[in-house]
């Protein structure tokens, strides 16, 4: 297919369109959901398409399909997206110009030691059924509920730079959610496992203990208490600094609101916004995590981006359009929910990188705080710079050390402020996945994290 879709490209022939690609995508999912001893919902989909994208000046046009095109119907989408781009080009005021982007000709194929389409469909309910029984410790324990979920991604990809490339994506998610009640007293606990690998990350999952660690982790929130208020010392742990980074500090470096200035960190590079203890990377090369990606939509290879470095902010997060605009080099990051989505400039591993700390003695350092853990939601402020969110948990801190169970925390504060009160920083990174949106849609794959951090935040109680 490969060799069809280089052959529609030069056989296209329009002098107005200075750059032109073919993406072909082929995706295949499954996901399982056991609830209360039952199997609530089984959905296994495959999809499949091709778009196709032109450049006139500085207006891109696209038009895609989900049919099983030949080389004659590829051609006709190259046509009819430069239709497109000449259409809007009438109004266009500039030239993109992507003469300079070198031609890659690679197949990348992911190494995972078990496929998850060569597993049994009754293996994964086994497992999804085996997480439920061990959450259900006690009377307390009046809902369960476990998640799994894999997914594979095949893409092709032509340009007129000369790249022909191939390249894969496997994803495992597995999940776990207990809900206790006391009376009229209800709480919950999560956990997640999940990146990029085969089956074998599903394997790596002891039943017992991931499933009994939530129903525990849901009957002690049952007596635990609202947490104080005001702006506070707090030690946050990976998640939650991985929340700070993916929401404010990761839009808000993704160049594509930069050029309309619509980010709080427009003009900021080579200032410094943060402690010395403040590095921010974006890493789509990471083994493992489930923002990690060989290429991105546009067909450039993913990269390590710092974004901060000892507390000065150093760049953003690159189209080939941002890229051009800003004359710097892509990074990779030019991401699309599907054949049928635009691309936008995307995250992929974002994360605040690792100190000298030890993780115990941030908390040992601490006279008197917060300790926060698993966030719940997360809202950005890509203009103003805000961030707000809420986690599940955290413990109180007196004299270095951890007390009182805490629940129901909002968090709040402005990052050029907060990241100036970063003090320590752990020594061990970890990543949660998810899927992120361009404002409310535009999903794709991503992670955040970071290492344990002590930072002053507003905190809320619920």
């Amino acid at each position: 297919m490969l060799d069809i879709m280089d052959k529609a490209l030069d056989s296209f022939s329009d002098k107005a369109v200075s750059f032109a690609d073919i993406r072909l995508e082929d995706r295949n999912a499954t996901n399982l959901y056991v609830t209360n001893g039952s199997l609530r919902s089984f959905n296994r989909r495959s999809t499949a398409g091709a778009v196709a994208r032109t450049l006139v000046g500085e207006c891109w046009g696209t038009a895609s399909s989900s049919r099983h095109l030949s080389e004659k119907e590829f051609l006709g989408l190259l046509e009819k997206a430069a239709k497109m781009a000449k259409a809007c080009s009438k109004h266009s005021r500039k030239d993109i110009d992507l003469s300079e982007i070198e031609g890659i000709e690679r197949t990348v194929h992911q190494q995972v030691e078990e496929d998850p389409g060569d597993v049994s469909t009754e293996e994964k309910i086994e497992l999804l059924m085996n997480l439920d029984k061990a959450q259900k410790l006690n009377d307390k324990i009046v809902n369960t509920n476990s998640v799994y979920g894999d997914a594979r991604r095949i893409y092709k990809l032509v340009n007129t730079a000369g790249s022909k490339l191939e390249w894969d994506e496997s994803r495992i998610r597995v999940v776990t959610q207990a809900v206790a009640r006391e009376g009229s007293n209800v709480q919950f606990d999560f956990d997640v496992v999940d990146g990029t690998a085969g089956f074998e990350l599903a394997r790596s999952v002891d039943p017992e203990a991931f499933g009994s660690k939530t129903a525990k982790g849901a009957i002690e929130l049952l007596s635990a208490e609202k947490p104080p208020s005001g702006k506070l010392t707090t030690v946050i742990d990976g998640n939650i600094a991985g929340l700070i980074v993916h929401e404010v500090c990761g839009h808000a470096s993704e160049a594509d609101e930069v050029v309309k200035g619509r980010s709080f960190l427009t003009g900021l590079v080579g200032k410094t916004i943060g402690t010395e203890l403040v590095s921010m990377v974006d890493d789509g090369t990471l083994k493992g995590p489930s923002g990690s990606v060989p290429y991105d939509s546009e067909g450039t290879p993913s990269s390590r981006n710092v974004i901060i470095e000892n507390g000065v902010f150093k760049g953003y997060l690159h189209t080939l359009e941002t890229a051009i605009l800003m004359g710097v080099q892509p990074t990779g990051n030019g991401r699309a929910q599907d054949f049928n989505r635009r691309v936008f400039a995307r995250m992929t591993n974002t994360f605040f990188d690792k100190g000298d700390w030890k993780d115990e003695e941030i908390v040992e350092d601490t006279k008197e705080g917060l300790f926060i853990t698993k966030f719940t939601s997360g809202m950005e402020d890509v203009v103003g710079g805000g961030v707000q969110g809420t986690a599940l948990k955290g413990y109180i801190i007196k004299n270095g050390q951890k007390t009182q169970l805490v629940r129901q925390l909002s968090i709040a504060g402005k990052v050029l402020e907060l990241l100036k009160t970063v003090d320590a920083v752990g020594d061990t990174l970890s990543f949660s996945g998810g899927t992120c949106g361009k404002g409310e849609e535009d999903f794709i794959p991503v992670s955040s994290g970071g290492p344990n951090m002590r930072v002053e935040l507003i905190v809320g109680g619920g």
